[in-house]
């Protein structure tokens, strides 16, 4: 018989690995307005359809849909709200009753602080705030970050960090380009504004209190071009998203086509690797000389 000391031992590392595995997964926000949008949530390896009153987790993948009326309205502890506008994708990075840390992947992000930090974050800028209102915009090419109220720290890459002020509020990034500043947002970027964003956003959470968060459905599994601008984010974002999705490395489609951009995937390759080793494959990146 194992004396109960050892046994306990043995057992601690799993009990760890456990509760890890159970923060991660707490609830920290709900989805409180759908309109005009199908919202889709990748959640684990799954493609899930998004409902008004679910529960958001840490990790969540969230894209809306392409009407130019789309809303999705997320509220989180302490009063924040955030609005997700049409065409885009948003990564809820971290997520704490304190703050949070979002990556617009692409589309239009309003955030409305009023407690916590709050960062809103994209490849090319990112904006910091304890108490503001915060509209991001990103494409392929560029990103915007208009400070609409209060302040926001404002960054670039590993540039010093500008903090807002009434002289500078709008702050422009283009691929290859230093950061611009003005005083107050192009009018470009207003007439493309969804039209939700123009005003405060109301919070709608009350409505959904002391009752059970609906369950969003499972539709299928992800496929590559889910996720393939969350795999293409900056390698701080990318951290554990091949333990997440190593699996669907079962489906040969999924396969193929990490193989055919491992140059910008680095991450896959020793995955690839030692799985083409196991069955007698060529290396990910060459050919089988066979």
């Amino acid at each position: 018989m194992i004396p109960t000391r050892v046994r306990i031992r043995c057992l601690l590392p799993a009990l760890v690995l456990m509760a890890a595995m159970q923060g991660h997964a707490q609830d920290a926000g709900t989805v409180t307005l759908l309109k005009d949008t199908p919202l889709r949530v990748i959640r684990g390896a799954a493609v899930l359809e998004g409902v008004e009153g679910m529960r958001l987790r840490q990790g969540d993948f969230l894209e809306t849909g392409p009407a130019g009326t789309a809303q999705a309205q997320l509220e989180f502890p302490g009063g924040a709200i955030v609005e997700l506008g049409p065409s885009s994708q948003v990564l809820l990075f971290s997520l704490s009753a304190n703050g949070a840390e979002m990556v617009v992947a692409a589309g239009w992000l309003k955030g409305e602080t009023t407690a916590g930090t709050y960062r809103y974050s994209s490849p090319a800028l990112s904006a910091t705030t304890k108490g503001g209102n915060v509209l991001v915009r990103v494409d392929e090419n560029s990103a915007e970050v208009f400070v609409e109220r209060g302040t926001a720290s404002v960054s670039a890459g590993n540039a010093t960090p500008v903090v807002s002020s009434p002289g500078r509020i709008f702050f422009t990034r283009r691929a290859g380009k230093p950061v611009a500043e003005a005083g107050r947002p192009s009018d470009p970027f207003i007439a493309a504004m969804p039209v939700s964003f123009r005003d405060v956003l109301p919070s709608r959470v009350s409505r959904f209190e002391g009752k059970k968060p609906p369950e969003p459905r499972s539709e299928r599994e992800v496929s590559y071009g889910d996720i393939e601008r969350l795999l293409r984010l900056p390698a701080g974002w990318r951290k554990g998203l091949v333990e997440r999705f190593r699996s669907r490395l079962q489906d040969p489609a999924f396969r193929r086509a990490i193989e055919d951009h491992i140059a910008a995937l680095p991450e896959w390759k020793p995955i690839l690797d030692s799985d083409n080793h196991a069955s007698g494959a060529a290396p990910a990146g060459k050919p089988n000389p066979r």
